[in-house]
């Protein structure tokens, strides 16, 4: 980022209060990889997206995009940074006019002078309303295991729900009347803040009562853990069966999925998302815990990117009804234009994934979730069920069809094998559906133009770290590393061990430094915004691109402590040996032996 746009943004959050908070909520609501989209051509390969470098003219794309990380670097220039940095070189405009595209896009109202005061106004009031759920969702999952919850805790036995489960979703139950609006205002809180959670509703007579009423309470979180919203399931058969918080200043189902925060836990190479919130727990009570589901059956392009950036694959285990393969052919659709790799589940003996775990056990499902079947295998067989191909119209109406789903197909081997397994099983030769398929095919090249734009001089190292030993260099990057995506695992242990006097390179310490900062601050904001100097953005996103081939963490961190330990020992004890080569008093040598041989023996526990 250049000198005047971080004078301008200085100056600009001066006049309206600019909180990270909402330079957060911009930068998070703009996907990466779909921003980047719209001016490079990207492909996935593995977990990243890559491209021709916009930044300088190259044949071979070393531009890579990390939807998970949520950043760009190129490994061929150089340049790197996050989707605020990127729109702002790609673009040549300064922060302010970047932020405003940006907000544009996402619709994301930014303050004026006029409305900042609004603005906190209402910051504080999400604050309340998070607060709020917090408190709510804690109380219904007490309420569950009281005496007078009997209704709930039977529905509980009947679907077989264990202890870890309940405590895991936090699933409790809501009172009769009033009894948490009683205790949101024993604890302080407004009307008009417990109106805008949502949970409040105003009665008749003006008082305000409780939304939800005798029924099972499962909570809503968003991917960071906040609860945001809540579904309440009836325990009878009266409807309607479920009453889902209405979108509200903290909710907004189609940005958010249920189950996310837990599943992100655990391994998410694969995620599957199901339509509701019963099959997403009763597939965690069972060992399944890559697990989420839409918040509704219309899966939205907000939730294909929070998909996108959590896992590698994703397995669509809809229900097997009209409107359950309705939305699954949506679904596909949208995470298909995204560049995702998608499954679809097949079930048969069972409506849905919650009927047939419980029926046929983990094992079966697991093997339903191994065969996974693709989209194109997916639409061609939805294409069949409408059609019979006995009658010679129906049968080309099929092909020309099915001409149209492999058009979209850019793999030329994954192409080649869908129309041999076609060919064969339906008796039409391979040469028919190429001839339809090649009518279809057609270049985007033309369509999509990759801008080329000046090279960007790589930052590799400053005038002070060029002294520093490689090996070094490659040890501080590590611990930037880790720091930045391992924070929950790793800050506490690294910041007691390693201090900014421990590390060798200029720009290494400056940057380990901020990231102190941050965290000691709970600061929300993105680590690369800490940062002004173009050249620092660019050398720490090359640091957030790789993976340093670390394949355990705790181990990596423990080995990581065990050698700046070690490190420290030596310098102390030759600090000590060097000045017992100095003439000492008695007393001075005796103390000094003394401490030589503590750290000896410290030195022989090191690993």
């Amino acid at each position: 980022m250049s000198n005047k746009i971080s004078i301008w943004r200085k100056g600009f959050r001066k006049l309206i209060r600019y909180s990270d908070e909402l330079i957060e909520e911009i930068r998070s609501s703009n996907d990466i990889v779909d921003v980047i989209s719209q001016y490079v051509i990207l492909k996935r390969s593995g977990r990243n997206f890559f491209g021709l470098c916009p930044f300088h003219k190259e044949k071979s794309p070393s531009f890579s995009v990390s939807p998970d990380k949520q950043i760009f670097h190129c490994f061929g220039c150089g340049v790197g940074g996050n989707v605020i940095h990127f729109v702002s070189k790609i673009e040549n405009i300064n922060f302010k006019e970047t932020l405003e595209l940006l907000a544009n896009r996402a619709n994301i109202a930014l303050p004026t002078l006029d409305t900042s005061y609004q603005d906190n106004k209402k910051a504080m009031l999400k604050s309340k309303v998070y607060e709020i759920n917090e408190i709510a969702a804690k109380f219904y999952h007490e309420t569950l295991y009281k005496p007078t919850s009997k209704e709930a805790q039977e529905y509980i036995k009947k679907r077989r729900l264990d202890n870890r489960t309940l405590k895991s979703f936090l699933i409790g139950y809501s009172g009769t009347f009033d009894e948490l609006s009683r205790l949101l205002k024993e604890k302080g809180y407004t009307d008009e803040e417990i109106l805008a959670s949502s949970l409040g509703i105003k009665a008749e007579n003006g008082r305000i009562i409780d939304r939800f009423r005798r029924r099972l309470m499962i909570p809503i979180q968003d991917a960071t853990g906040r609860f945001i919203a809540f579904g309440g399931r009836v325990l009878d058969d009266s409807k309607p069966k479920y009453i889902n918080s209405p979108e509200n200043i903290v909710y907004s189902k189609g940005r958010n999925l249920f189950g996310l925060n837990i599943a992100k836990k655990g391994d998410t190479k694969k995620i599957i998302i199901v339509e509701g919130y019963m099959d997403a727990i009763s597939l965690y009570q069972r060992g399944i815990t890559n697990v989420v589901a839409s918040l509704g059956t219309a899966l939205t392009e907000n939730q294909g990117r929070l998909l996108r950036k959590n896992s590698e694959q994703i397995i669509i285990g809809y229900d097997a009804d009209g409107a359950g393969q309705a939305a699954t052919l949506r679904g596909l659709e949208i995470l298909q234009n995204m560049g995702c790799d998608i499954r679809v589940l097949q079930i048969y003996g069972a409506k849905d994934p919650d009927e047939f775990i419980i029926k046929y056990g983990p094992e079966r499902f697991q093997k339903c979730v191994d065969s996974a079947i693709s989209l194109v295998e997916f639409k061609v067989k939805i294409l069949k069920q409408n059609l019979n191909l006995e009658n010679v119209n129906d049968k080309i109406k099929f092909l020309n069809e099915v001409a149209k789903i492999l058009a979209k197909v850019d793999n030329n081997i994954e192409k080649e094998i869908y129309i041999d397994k076609i060919s064969e099983e339906y008796k039409i030769s391979k040469e028919a559906i190429y001839g339809e398929v090649n009518k279809l095919i057609y270049t985007k090249t033309n369509d999509q133009k990759i801008l080329q734009r000046n090279p960007v001089k790589a930052y590799i190292k400053n005038e002070k770290s060029e002294k520093v030993d490689e090996s070094i260099i490659k040890r501080e990057k590590m611990v930037i590393y880790i720091l930045v995506n391992y924070p929950e695992e790793s800050y506490n242990a690294i910041k007691n061990t390693i201090t900014p006097e421990d590390i060798k390179s200029e720009l290494d310490k400056k940057i380990i430094e901020k990231i102190y900062e941050k965290y000691e601050s709970n600061s929300t904001s993105d680590i690369l915004d800490q940062f002004e100097e173009e050249e620092v953005i660019n050398y720490l996103s090359g640091i957030m691109a790789d993976d340093f081939g670390i394949t355990d963490i705790n181990k990596c961190i423990e080995d990581l402590l065990n050698t700046y330990n070690k490190e420290k020992l030596v310098n102390k004890r030759n600090e000590i040996i060097k000045k017992l080569e100095n003439n000492n008093t008695s007393e001075e040598t005796a103390k000094l032996e003394q401490e030589l041989n503590e750290i000896i023996l410290k030195l022989a526990k090191v690993k």
